[in-house]
């Protein structure tokens, strides 16, 4: 496998970065983009995506992990941003908009102000301070504050923000169960709040990669937990019940368990829809033979959907503990001018040139709100 890299000589390079700075985007182009893709950067985020998704295989949410003080602390980071959360309410909820809250931004701006001081106990055992880089990927991990969007670049920042804790050695391998199952599985609780509250719009689009409109790892992630299943097959997404049974025990289960929340009536005269007609591709997905198929699958579509798509791309920031390819030239920060793509439009559907579409979970309560029924119940 050309991504099989050694983390100790990763590790070593980088507990010698001193001068730390502020990552900033580097892809504006298709030239770019192919430098990145055939760099040792792109093999060791696959690497590393690729080793999570192999430490949980066959494991349920519940399963018992090693709780190190690293995974302790990220635990603590992610409560204290439900705390931010909290903070931060909606406060016009009567308007009528099916777009993105604007108290979103709220949240985002005290996120940015306080980072730094949330990321000190994670970093005191560091002989230098690499705050100022962590916090980069830390604060973009949460959305686009002007567009109020989600997607699966947002939840890059967050892996290369685990990534980073990496490199700096204060993640080891037997983290990394832990890293999944406890404090992904809670960032992805912490997204689906936020997602709820705000009214978040999909940045990323069920027309291109069609997994849903926001995440991509779960779907990876938890297709693992179900590789090793003595009996369960990828169809049994489409039985209900089952979902509703399992969505608490693994990943996979969950996400149709959330997108079934919120697309149950978004048909014509509110109609309930079956999952090939709001999901196709996660349709599609549940014919294969095995989940073990689906595992293999979801980390090549991830490379080449995520990792190897220029939209997604030209927003991912390189500093010194993730640095920036050689052959790659210097570029001033990509913004709305140096973007290939334009933005006429307000990008929700992850190509930079999509018109501006509410989220599914905006549709969802404003039908709630119209009809007086109540809100579904998702834990």
């Amino acid at each position: 496998m050309r991504f099989k890299l050694s983390y100790e000589a990763i590790i070593l390079s980088s507990q010698r970065i001193m001068n730390y700075s502020k990552p900033i985007k580097r892809i504006v182009s298709n030239h770019d983009l192919e430098v990145w893709k055939q760099s040792d950067v792109f093999d060791y985020v696959v690497q590393f995506v690729s080793d999570l998704q192999e430490s949980i295989l066959g494991l349920e949410n519940d399963a018992p992990v090693t709780t190190s003080k690293v995974s302790e602390s990220l635990l603590k980071l992610l409560d204290e941003v439900e705390k931010v959360i909290e903070r931060n309410p909606v406060v016009h909820d009567k308007d009528v908009s099916r777009f993105g809250k604007v108290e979103f931004r709220d949240f985002y701006d005290e996120i940015g102000r306080t980072s730094e001081m949330l990321l000190e106990e994670l970093v005191s055992g560091l002989d230098s301070d690499p705050r100022i880089e962590l916090s980069a990927y830390f604060n973009e991990s949460w959305g686009d504050r002007t567009r109020i969007d989600y997607g699966s670049g947002h939840e890059l920042n967050f892996i290369t923000f685990l990534l980073c804790l990496r490199k700096l050695g204060l993640i080891v391998e037997q983290d990394f169960p832990c890293l999944v199952l406890k404090v992904f599985n809670k960032y992805i609780q912490v997204m689906r709040s936020l997602q709820k509250l705000y009214w978040l719009e999909p940045a990323g689009s069920h027309g291109v990669w069609g997994l849903d409109d926001y995440h991509f790892l779960p779907f990876l992630f938890g297709a693992s937990q179900l590789a090793t299943h003595p009996f369960m097959r990828p169809k049994s997404i489409h039985n209900e019940e089952l979902v509703e049974d399992l969505h608490k025990k693994y990943m996979y289960f969950e996400c149709i368990y959330f997108i079934n929340s919120v697309k149950v009536n978004t048909g014509p005269n509110k109609q309930k829809l079956s999952l090939r007609w709001h999901s196709p591709m996660l349709d599609d997905i549940s014919s294969a033979k095995s989940w073990m198929k689906i595992k293999e699958g979801m980390l090549k579509m991830y490379k080449a959907e995520v990792l190897g798509k220029l939209p997604v791309m030209q927003h991912f920031m390189f500093g010194s503990i993730i640095p920036c390819p050689e052959g790659i030239d210097e570029h001033s920060e990509a913004n709305e001018e140096d973007c290939c793509h334009g933005h006429a439009h307000v990008n929700t559907w992850g190509d930079c040139c999509g018109i501006k579409i509410p989220s599914a979970i905006a549709a969802s309560e404003m039908n709630k709100k119209a009809t007086g029924a109540k809100p579904l119940p998702f834990d």
